[in-house]
């Protein structure tokens, strides 16, 4: 008697169809679509050299993200402005700012700031740190690193990059605008410095990750179980 094929119910779903599959490879540079040749032949569109991954795309974005943690401390630490009138000087950090805009009741700016400088850098670290972990962990069969939230998960990251300097703005438009010699001086302090540091890194940690590394370990080990249930419902006598 042959032996039944198992149940829909705990057959993995199929693999995901990728470029590579259909014998294609996708420009990093411009986004063509590149047939893949044996001899890697640069991109038909506009020359730059083509690679089914981004190279050493984890090891990158593990350090780049390691180095933005390092910097968010002193960009939380160290002033941001650093203020000079008669009164004397006065020297204020992000969350002080946060503090000042919030008690004289500017609470739309407060929560502006607060959002921008302390909250969106924070977030972005902590999605990257879970893809990271995600592609590590994933399989067909483990439900916390499915690809489809880790892919949502990336385009929101995309999506904040772009507001992640506002706070550096900010400190820009106050330093143009309040020239005031004689009554006031405002200028960039040292932890601008540090959290444009901050943006910069988690910005080019955001673009050397290879989202497509998401769909990676998950069709593998689709692939690897349809394979073995192909293996087990081979017909016996």
């Amino acid at each position: 008697m042959p032996v039944t094929a198992p149940s829909e119910a705990t057959t993995p779903a199929s693999a995901f169809k990728t470029a590579g599959d259909l014998g294609l490879i996708s420009c990093h540079s411009c986004g063509e679509l590149n047939p893949l040749t044996p001899d890697h032949a640069p991109c038909q569109r506009c020359g730059a050299s083509l690679h089914q991954r981004k190279p050493a795309s984890l090891d990158r974005t593990w350090a780049l993200m390691l180095a933005a943690v390092i910097m968010y401390i002193p960009a939380n630490l160290l002033p941001m402005t650093r203020t000079e009138s008669l009164l004397g000087t006065q020297q204020d950090t992000i969350m002080s700012g946060v503090i000042y805009f919030w008690k004289g009741h500017d609470y739309l700016v407060a929560a502006v700031i607060f959002i921008a400088s302390i909250f969106v850098p924070m977030l972005k670290l902590m999605i990257l740190t879970y893809l990271l972990l995600a592609v590590r962990n994933q399989s067909s069969t483990n439900n916390r690193w499915q690809p489809e939230q880790c892919a949502k998960l990336y385009r929101i990251v995309e999506f904040i990059g772009r507001w992640s300097m506002i706070d550096v703005f900010v400190v820009s438009l106050l330093t143009a605008l309040i020239q005031m010699q004689s009554i006031a001086t405002i200028s960039a302090g040292s932890g601008a410095v540090a959290f444009g540091a901050v943006v910069v890194l988690t910005m080019l940690a955001s673009l050397s990750f290879d989202p497509r590394i998401i769909w990676d370990n998950y069709n593998r080990d689709i692939r690897r179980n349809q394979s073995k249930n192909t293996t087990t419902s081979t017909p016996t006598t």
